[in-house]
């Protein structure tokens, strides 16, 4: 069974999707499009802008979902799938795909989340930090002994087995990155980003991002949807509403959403948009499993 992953932000790269946008006119059709819904020409920060420009979380989230939707929206006939997920954003990306929502409104609300996100990020200075080769649990106890109601650290991202990111207030990361290392982590390294996704610290974001949720229609998808909050599949509108809405403040179980799927009988994983992260991701969680392979897109 083939699987369609869709990577999240910091996938990005300068240039991404101007091949498809030269060669490709449905590809042309539906980026002018985009641009004319986002009111700005978002085509020219991904084809010719620069990093900084394109970092922006308000720019980085459409600009992610529509290289990885229009690249599987305009794949080869035989690029067929029977599941999709995708990693916090990415899963954004996977519901358009297979029909949940569609392309106009998926859009606005990656754009709309962008922006309270970027919001939330401002009001509260805020980070997130990877911590290798520590087991899971050891990462979840000393967050837990860090973190306090006014400073917060919190499991984030549970990439791959022996990756998971952390996020919360500054000063609460870097206390957990040096009791981290100190229990032996490889690395603990803060990350560049603008503030603590998938944390506490995303309520704000979370309250505006439920109201345009609730006020956008969502289908019956075309194949189970797996997402992050739970790790499982979904294929009732209200149940994937209600889990995106929980994603913001939620950790993304990418392992377990990755293992869920394998259980469920995927063998064929193919990363939908930019870079190579989750297949990178993939072939650590199923080491050994010579049944399981992982590639990009054939467009």
């Amino acid at each position: 069974m083939k699987a369609f992953v869709f990577p999240g932000q910091g996938a990005q790269f300068v240039g991404m999707g101007k091949d498809l946008y030269d060669t490709n006119p449905k590809a042309k059709e539906l980026f002018d499009k985009a641009n004319d819904i986002l009111g700005y020409s978002i085509t020219d920060i991904m084809f010719s802008g620069t990093d900084e420009e394109l970092k922006q979380t308000k720019v980085t989230q459409p600009a992610v979902f529509l290289h990885s939707v229009i690249s599987a929206l305009c794949a080869n006939e035989k690029a067929e799938f029977d599941m999709v997920g995708g990693h916090s954003l990415g899963e954004f990306s996977a519901l358009v795909v297979a029909g949940a929502l569609s392309y106009e409104d998926g859009l606005k609300l990656v754009y709309a989340r962008a922006m309270a996100m970027q919001k939330a990020c401002e009001k509260k200075p805020s980070t997130m930090a990877a911590i290798i080769a520590l087991p899971d649990e050891t990462v979840e106890k000393i967050c837990a002994e860090v973190s306090t109601d006014d400073n917060i650290v919190v499991p984030a991202n549970y990439n791959n087995p022996g990756q998971l990111v952390i996020s919360g207030d500054i000063e609460a990361v870097n206390t957990a990155c040096a009791k981290l290392t100190e229990a032996g982590a490889k690395r603990a390294l803060v990350l560049k980003v603008g503030g603590a996704f998938h944390s506490p610290l995303m309520q704000p974001a979370k309250d505006e991002l439920e109201q345009a949720i609730n006020n956008t229609e969502f289908h019956t998808p075309s194949v189970p949807v797996y997402q992050n909050v739970d790790a499982r599949a979904h294929t009732n509108p209200e149940e994937i509403k209600s889990n995106l809405i929980a994603q913001l403040t939620a950790p993304v179980r990418w392992t377990a959403e990755v293992n869920n799927m394998v259980a469920a009988g995927a063998t064929d994983f193919t990363e939908c948009g930019p870079g190579k992260a989750l297949q990178g991701m993939i072939a650590k969680i199923c080491k050994g499993n010579d049944a399981v392979t992982y590639h990009g897109l054939e467009i």
